[in-house]
């Protein structure tokens, strides 16, 4: 009966502590998200502050002077879009390393969708891109592919469903960080 009961505690425990810090979508792939179009800017929206971590794959090109654009919302419309994340004179996006920015935009729910668009001829592979928010529970997309070029690519998993043709079965799974 005691170990029922300290079992259901930490189960409990376990649940609330991981679901209330961070989320991550995990899907067999990242896709090209078809006639997708970023919001330049939303009109009566809070200002919100995130943390975006983008990780490249050990298995990218050395370095990439491509241009890295960045789109990510929530199920309500509210979407925070930077058109250049890269810095052509500075080396980021370096294979094996780690890029931090500091993003304001809309204040949003938790974030369900999250797009990449690469132009240019060097290529890139992200492996992961984390997001953090004070109004939001952090949460990490998972890509490890090389990016298309000129194509928006990417995860939407509002409601639990994808929007593009090219997901396969998606697993929402939570994660404490």
């Amino acid at each position: 009966m005691i170990r029922l009961a300290i079992s259901l505690f930490l189960f409990a425990f376990c649940f609330f502590t991981s679901s209330s810090y961070a989320r991550s979508f995990i899907t067999t792939k990242p896709g090209p998200i078809d006639s997708f179009l970023p919001k330049t800017k939303l009109e009566n929206a809070g200002v919100c502050s995130y943390t975006v971590i983008i990780k490249t794959s050990c298995s990218s090109v050395s370095s990439t002077r491509d241009k890295i654009s960045i789109a990510f919302g929530d199920v309500y419309g509210n979407e925070v879009y930077v058109k250049r994340l890269d810095d052509p004179s500075s080396r980021i996006f370096e294979k094996c390393s780690s890029d931090t920015y500091k993003i304001n935009g809309p204040c949003m729910r938790d974030v369900c969708y999250l797009h990449l668009l690469r132009q240019g001829s060097d290529g890139w592979k992200p492996e992961n891109v984390k997001i953090y928010g004070s109004s939001i529970r952090s949460v990490t997309f998972y890509y490890n592919v090389f990016l298309p070029n000129s194509v928006w690519y990417g995860f939407n998993v509002c409601n639990g469903i994808s929007n593009d043709k090219s997901s396969q079965s998606i697993v929402a799974s939570v994660a404490a960080m």
